[in-house]
């Protein structure tokens, strides 16, 4: 290609051209945000709502069953989950990967204000929060006092450090965790209420009607105005004691006549811990197109501000922040750049012994890469771990263009020309390999890009920058090597002794090479067998393979599930959590412990010591957490890692069964499967959300006898309903907020059912009556939650296996299809549904991708058949990488790609043979010589670019610290597998070009004879 020679004859414009991608590659780094994925959109719609003291069963009817209907109209949504459980329905609508979270809220507001008239008048209004990106908040701020009460620290937070941390820019929101909100609490003493003739449901209505807010309006005189206002509201405790509850005999009964009336909290049930001591968290939300890391750091910047005006005896620091993974992840990517480029230069010199020639590839590497940034800020691209990755696997094939023309030009000087004649015949002759190889490699990432799901939404950033890379790395190999190579070589470089040595040995190997492959190739279709024989290897081995979504990241921190009995209390639960501190906190790599508890069960996670610092990796430690965790008496406990990809959370194995039977049913088939899987010993941990064990006891009402008394259900309910269910009945303002009131019987008088029906009723002539007159107890056992999956009763089987994610599944499928009868139904979350929605479009974004590389090679060769004797070479890479694979690593969506990446790399070596072997043709050689000749000449330059590329590649076999489980799984796929298909592509390949191959030699001869035929003059 004739235009390589301008570069080479005017070596400014080469130097200008490489500069300006210098330019604008160093000004497009300062442009780029930094992220741990590319931005992708994972949001989930959250109702909540709450309906004080209802049971589940009616939670469930009333509640959860009408706005499910509705909301599963509104569009975008992938699945819907529910849960309903005593006093609250929770309703979440997970969207599909990169729908408009904004768009979906619309709709699901719309659907639920159209059933609003549907629910109980007692219903709260049904809240609607949505999140997008990661469900845990990017930090966690813990602050604790051992003189101030959780709801004084409360208050503080909302009052002065929550409004500071949502002003940050990038901060969503700022939530409060294990906080206590003020509340006026006036605990009813139902003896005291007897004694004054006073229920429940009285001290309810005296709250509502004299504690009311007005809005009275403004006087409007010819002249002067004047606000008005009226002090009908309460505003201290005082005020509230002294509120009259009812007036008897001109006496007149006050609130702290039958009730306790205090300053307290709305609820006494959630607990927050933080290594061992009570403690109130503030999460920290990132908004969805904010820079996580960047929002991180203000976070920091603002704590020493925050601590300084703590008030006396409240301290608080950061107790997590999930940006120290991020960081130490780019941290660990860019050292292995690092390491790569200085491997790689290394391998230069090894091979070709000359400073000089090393010169010009230890250019081009760096040159390409600052250049990719460019493309990467053209594409709205940023740093993060996969571009990274891709810039760490670009260092192997950017040096393959700059290696290429160094051998070519130096071949060509050791047969005695100029290096200006040299790197002029070297260009020409490389002018086509090198084009046809940039496009092939773009072909190959084209699938990637187009690919759906999390696997296209993740690795499309990945793909494209590889191929700007690739592309750069073209341009700079065609411009500015050549013009270098003709400038700094010297026709007397290569007479040094390590050059001479290094050329005997080559020497060596290129002759023993071409032995072998004469030998080889009298009996080629042998050959070809074997190839075939391979490429059904191939197959068996990718099916044969372990598979799962992507391999479990070591991030320096464990999370675990804790479950106690159904009937459980707070206090309970506290105990169970105190008892996991003590135990866990004595392990070796204990940094920091955060613990959540509520009625029932607990949340929690352990923060370990940095990386260097351990020699316990996250899964080890999850095991022997999980081992000693297990021996507390009482509590259930799960321990299980974040997920490694975006958009997914709790547990690896999700599978949920769904059905239309009844729970009780559903509970009999779930109790088999989870006994299967426990029989089997292959699950560390594996539990379902469905328990049939906790007790309930049923007011039953004599119908008939509340009827003949003159009274209502209602009467009966409300009454009930105002002494035990919690709920608030307005709110009250102390400087500036307001807090609720709320009225409920002491602890004391409800610590067990039967002291319900001690309460009293309000009979319709006015006097009271003990509950216990129209009712009785009826106990029942009852599920702990009643959970739907698309609005199907559901079951969600969780665990964690030392199998891999496909085997596991597979075995709970198989358990299921065993003891189920029909009418049962598969389905996934979390994990296991990204898992499931991803697994089968590998196979076809390989296969597109074949075709994409098949379809450009014939394009460049003009051929049908070279294409197919280039790409023979791709199976035997396959099978190499499938090999390692199913020994020590699995089919995931690190591999998958890497597999895609390995079939670009090694279609460069039939490029470089079949190229040059049709150019031998065309010059006269006959096609077994030709093969012979190309595979020899381009020994040299395919090693080199093979050992440059999988010897860059090592740091990411032998990566260590956080995200190294994602970059070994690449790292391998491609260095065993260009290894061991370079290996067969050196005798395969000329195998097939002797089967499939054009003639060109005897086209040659018939286009000579016809010209010759044409000059010689007829008679």
């Amino acid at each position: 290609m004739n235009f390589t020679d301008t570069f080479i004859k005017n070596p400014v414009l080469a130097i200008v051209v490489s500069a300006l991608i210098l330019v604008l590659g160093l000004r497009a780094v300062s442009d780029l945000s930094v992220r741990q994925y590319p931005k992708t959109e994972n949001a989930v719609v959250t109702v909540t709502t709450a309906y004080f003291g209802a049971d589940a069963q009616t939670i469930a009817g009333f509640i959860t069953q009408p706005l499910e209907q509705a909301i599963s109209q509104a569009q975008g949504i992938d699945y819907l989950t529910s849960s309903s459980v005593s006093g609250v329905s929770t309703i979440t609508a997970t969207l599909r990967l990169n729908y408009d979270a904004n768009k979906a809220l619309t709709q699901i507001q719309t659907q639920v204000t159209s059933v609003r008239n549907q629910l109980p008048p007692q219903a709260q209004q049904p809240v609607l929060n949505v999140q997008v990106g990661q469900t845990i908040d990017a930090m966690y701020l813990g602050f604790r006092s051992d003189v101030l009460p959780s709801n004084s620290i409360t208050d503080y937070l909302v009052r002065v450090v929550k409004p500071k941390l949502d002003a940050l820019e990038g901060v969503q929101t700022a939530e409060i965790l294990g906080g206590r909100q003020f509340a006026l609490r006036a605990w009813l003493d139902p003896s005291r209420l007897a004694a004054h003739g006073v229920t429940a449901a009285d001290v309810y209505q005296a709250l509502s009607s004299n504690n009311y807010l007005a809005a009275v309006g403004t006087t409007k005189g010819q002249m002067v105005s004047v606000d008005l206002t009226a002090a009908t509201d309460l505003h201290s405790v005082d005020e509230f004691k002294k509120l009259s509850v009812k007036q008897k005999n001109g006496a007149i009964v006050r609130l702290e006549d039958v009730a306790t009336v205090t300053l307290g909290a709305e609820d006494y049930d959630f607990n927050v811990a933080f290594s061992g001591k009570q403690a109130v968290f503030v999460g920290i939300k990132v908004a969805p197109d904010a820079n996580v890391l960047d929002v991180a750091q203000r976070v920091r910047n603002a704590m020493p501000d925050i601590k300084s005006q703590l008030p006396t005896g409240l301290d608080g620091e950061i107790v997590y922040d999930g940006t120290e993974f991020v960081t130490s992840s780019i941290h660990e990517v860019v050292k292995t750049l690092v390491e790569a480029l200085l491997i790689v230069t290394l391998v230069i010199f090894l091979f070709l012994g000359s400073p000089r020639a090393v010169v010009i590839p230890v250019v081009a590497m760096p040159l390409s890469l600052i250049g990719t940034f460019f493309v990467m800020l053209a594409l709205g691209y940023s740093i993060n771990l996969l571009t990274l990755l891709a810039l760490v696997l670009a260092i192997g094939l950017v040096v393959d263009d700059a290696i290429i023309v160094v051998e070519n030009v130096d071949r060509h000087m050791k047969e005695g020309k100029t290096p200006f004649q040299s790197a002029l015949i070297a260009a020409r002759e490389l002018g086509g390999p090198i084009l046809a190889m940039t496009v092939v490699l773009i072909a190959v990432y084209v699938p990637i890009g187009f690919q759906k799901g999390l696997t296209g939404a993740l690795f499309t950033e990945f793909a494209f920058t590889l191929a700007g890379a690739v592309t750069v790395s073209a341009i700079v190999a065609l411009t500015l090597s050549p013009m270098m190579c003709a400038k700094f070589f010297k026709e007397d470089q290569e007479s040094g002794r390590f050059v001479q040595w290094l050329d005997r040995q080559f020497e060596r190997v290129h002759d023993g090479y071409l032995r072998v492959l004469s030998n080889v190739l009298r009996t080629w279709s042998v050959i070809v067998v074997m190839g075939a024989l391979l490429l059904g290897a191939t197959v068996l081995l990718g099916m044969t393979a372990q598979s799962e979504l992507a391999p479990e990241e070591d991030q320096g921190f464990l999370f675990y599930q804790l479950n106690g009995a159904p009937n459980a209390t707070a206090a309970q639960m506290l105990g169970y959590s105190h008892q996991m501190f003590g135990v866990g906190s004595k392990i070796p790599e204990y940094a920091q412990m955060f613990q959540i508890v509520t009625p029932g069960t607990g949340f929690g996670g352990m923060l370990f010591k940095p990386w260097a610092e351990r020699s316990k990796n996250a899964k080890q430690l999850q095991q022997e957490l999980q081992g000693i965790w297990s021996s507390i008496a009482g509590g259930q406990i799960f321990v299980f890692a974040l997920p490694a990809l975006p958009g997914a959370q709790g547990a690896p194995i999700q599978l949920v069964i769904n059905t239309t039977e009844p729970f009780q049913n559903l509970n009999e088939v779930t109790n088999a499967v989870l006994q299967k899987a426990k029989d089997s010993g292959k699950f560390w941990f594996v539990d379902a959300d469905l328990k049939i064990d906790k007790p309930q006891s049923t007011v039953v009402v004599d119908r008939d006898l509340v009827s003949t008394l003159g009274m209502t259900q209602q009467d009966v309910g409300s009454s009930l309903g105002a002494a035990l269910g919690g709920g608030y009945v307005n709110y009250f303002s102390i400087a500036g907020r307001s807090y609720k009131v709320i009225p409920q019987v002491l602890q004391s008088e409800r610590l067990n059912p039967s002291q319900v029906l001690d309460y009293y009723l309000r009979a319709p002539d006015g006097s009271v009556i003990s509950a216990a007159t129209v009712a009785s107890l009826k106990n029942e056992i009852v599920p702990r939650s009643i959970n739907r999956f698309q609005q199907l009763n559901s079951a969600t089987i969780s665990g964690a296996s030392g199998m891999s994610q496909g085997e596991a599944l597979q075995f709970l499928r198989d358990a299921l299809h065993e003891v189920a009868p029909t009418g049962y139904s598969i389905d996934y979350g979390g994990q296991s549904r990204q898992f499931m929605q991803e697994s089968g479009g590998f196979a076809v974004t390989l296969l597109f991708a074949i075709i994409i590389v098949f379809l450009a090679l014939a394009a460049q060769f003009n051929s049908l058949r070279d294409p197919i004797v280039i790409l023979v070479s791709v199976p035997m890479a396959l099978f190499g990488a499938l090999i390692f694979v199913n020994l020590i690593a699995s089919l995931n969506i690190y591999t998958q790609v890497g597999l895609v990446t390995l079939m670009g790399l090694v279609s460069k070596h039939g490029i470089l043979i079949v190229q040059f072997a049709n150019e031998m043709q065309r010059g006269g050689m006959r096609k077994l010589e030709a093969i012979e000749h190309a595979a020899a000449v381009r020994l040299r330059p395919i090693l080199m670019t093979t050992a440059a590329m999988v010897l860059g590649v090592i740091p990411l076999v032998i990566a260590s610290g956080a995200g190294a489980a994602g970059r070994f799984s690449m790292g391998l796929v491609i260095s065993t597998g260009l290894s061991i298909g370079t290996l067969f592509t050196l005798f395969v390949v000329p195998a097939f070009y002797m089967l499939l191959a054009q003639d060109h030699h005897a086209e040659a001869a018939r286009q000579t004879e016809a010209g010759l035929d044409e000059a010689v003059p007829q008679h």
